[in-house]
């Protein structure tokens, strides 16, 4: 009896095995991991070093990062006395950038606390809310990796005159990050985006400079009493 089942078995196993490798012939390949948005950001980074070695930053400080709100934000240190604030934005970038360069433009300066303003550009080149909030959460993850007690803060994606057609995306994605956020340790999600609206949902045209899309030194005040009772 067993030997008239064993062909039976043996050609079983045989069709499993089969199976198993076309299952596997039609598996879909990985996506390919994505670098930076521009090759322009290794500039900017050797400017950070560049800057450095000429004036060497504050010990553990402050750091703030991302795109052109923060490149743009002049007056950090007098706006925030007292504290040791560094900026390390870089016009254009995408929330992708900062995580591709996070020993740059964060980790290797031991900062006490990260700052992070992105996710503007991200979603006028096209991203959606829902790659937004996995970038930030791959940016946090990579911020974990090297510093895992450090508290990171992020500010929401500003609406502007320039791009009011993307602000329900914008919004999206905000609500996005902000779900995130609550479900991890030591990250804070500060709304500067609802204070720079009107009454009507607009944005508010005197927080922005003749461009409709980066601020004044208006923005910039209101920005600083927000943000300053989550800066430790």
């Amino acid at each position: 009896m067993r030997l008239i089942f064993l062909p039976i078995l043996l050609a079983a196993l045989l069709v499993a095995c089969t199976a198993v490798e076309q299952t596997t012939a039609r598996a879909p390949t990985p996506p390919v991991a994505e670098t930076v948005s521009s090759p322009q950001w290794a500039t900017d980074m050797a400017g950070f070093a560049a800057g450095d070695a000429r004036d060497p930053p504050p010990a553990h400080p402050i750091v703030f990062t991302g795109s052109s709100s923060v490149r743009m934000w002049r007056t950090l240190a007098e706006d925030f006395p007292g504290r040791a604030v560094l900026n390390r934005g870089f016009g254009g970038s995408q929330l992708r950038d900062a995580t591709w360069y996070a020993d740059e433009v964060a980790i290797h300066y031991q900062p006490r606390q990260i700052v992070l303003y992105s996710g503007d550009n991200d979603i006028d080149a096209g991203r959606t809310p829902e790659q937004v909030r996995d970038d930030f959460r791959a940016f946090v993850a990579r911020i974990r990796r090297d510093l895992p007690g450090v508290p990171i803060a992020w500010l929401a994606i500003k609406p502007s005159l320039a791009r009011i057609d993307q602000l329900p995306a914008q919004q999206r994605a905000n609500a996005l990050v902000k779900a995130e956020a609550a479900r991890m340790r030591d990250v804070a999600f500060i709304d500067l985006a609802t204070p720079m609206l009107d009454a009507d949902g607009r944005p508010r045209a005197e927080l922005f400079l003749e461009d409709g899309l980066h601020m004044n030194r208006e923005g910039y005040a209101l920005w600083r009493g927000i943000v300053a009772p989550y800066l430790r």
